[in-house]
């Protein structure tokens, strides 16, 4: 039988969160029904984060509220804080998020404070989401390499890795937020990881900011990964990651898998179609803030 690699869509959210300019919610409510069409059941939303930090998503009730829902699909949203997964769960997040770094300095810029104090903060949340019956998803960023101090150890990985499981996370997904990840890097943040959890709750999260992501992807699945982030059209950075692009793009994994001999029950036509009105909403929004900006 051929094997099954699972798609995880975060575009609407980790794929929109660093625009400068806001899309409307109309649209991103437009994006996530298009998705919704392709064969995805697993789709990030979007993030309860404070619009202080992440102004791109201050609309997220918004566009949970307004989006067709499909039976069978995962609507799944990032929650730093209890206020953030409260709001979440009020509005009908199915499936919520934490997050982590490997890395102590990263973990500083990004969320201010130590990666035990990540930790510490996420055990309330984590009786909060269980009475409910919501599954909590781990992210650990930067598992090969940190912006602000370089190269990581991947005994760190692996040791967030256990936290993260031991706190209840029902799986981990490994972030290569510089995109800077190599076949080598991140064969040992995996092989790291696997000592401390099967394949089966662990994933893949790409950017391709040096054009690995699918090699890095092909070493994920020869160790037995068959759970990839991804977001369509290849938007996306980090707003506290310098120099990070875009996400590793949903359709060219969906045609590599499918080249491979993967199933993924995902359209490559529809999954195209709604790459397309991705990209251009943003090249739009980009046109308009350019436009702005000359005419000050």
């Amino acid at each position: 039988m051929t094997e099954t690699v699972t798609l995880y869509e975060v575009g609407p959210r980790d794929g929109l969160q660093n625009e400068s300019q806001p899309i409307p919610t109309a649209q991103k409510i437009e994006l996530v029904n298009r998705l919704n069409q392709t064969g995805l059941d697993r789709v990030e939303v979007s993030s309860f984060v404070s619009p202080k930090w992440v102004p791109q998503l201050a609309d997220a009730a918004d566009v949970f509220a307004g989006i067709e829902r499909r039976d069978g699909i995962v609507y799944a949203a990032l929650t730093p804080n209890i206020k953030g997964l409260e709001r979440a769960l009020e509005s009908g997040a199915n499936e919520v998020a934490i997050f982590a770094s490997a890395s102590e300095a990263f973990s500083q810029k990004n969320i201010n404070c130590s990666i035990a104090e990540s930790l510490a903060r996420f055990e309330p949340m984590m009786e909060i989401a269980a009475a409910a019956g919501v599954p909590v998803r781990g992210y650990i960023s930067c598992v090969t390499d940190c912006p602000y101090s370089g190269p990581v150890e991947p005994s760190a990985v692996g040791r967030l890795t256990e936290q993260l499981l031991s706190l209840g996370c029902y799986g981990v997904s490994l972030g290569d937020t510089l995109g800077s990840a190599t076949p080598e890097t991140t064969s040992a943040c995996i092989q790291a990881a696997l000592h401390v959890a099967p394949a089966r709750l662990l994933a893949g999260h790409f950017h391709d900011t040096n054009g690995q992501a699918l090699n890095n992807i092909d070493v994920c699945l020869d160790a037995g990964l068959r759970l990839f982030d991804a977001s369509v059209g290849g938007l996306g950075g980090c707003p506290y990651a310098p120099g990070a692009k875009g996400n590793v793009a949903t359709e060219s994994v969906v045609r590599h898998l499918h080249a491979r001999g993967f199933h993924t029950g995902i359209d490559e036509a529809l999954l195209q179609s709604t790459a397309e009105f991705a990209k251009s909403v943003i090249a739009k929004r980009r046109a308009d803030d350019a436009g702005k900006q000359l005419g000050a």
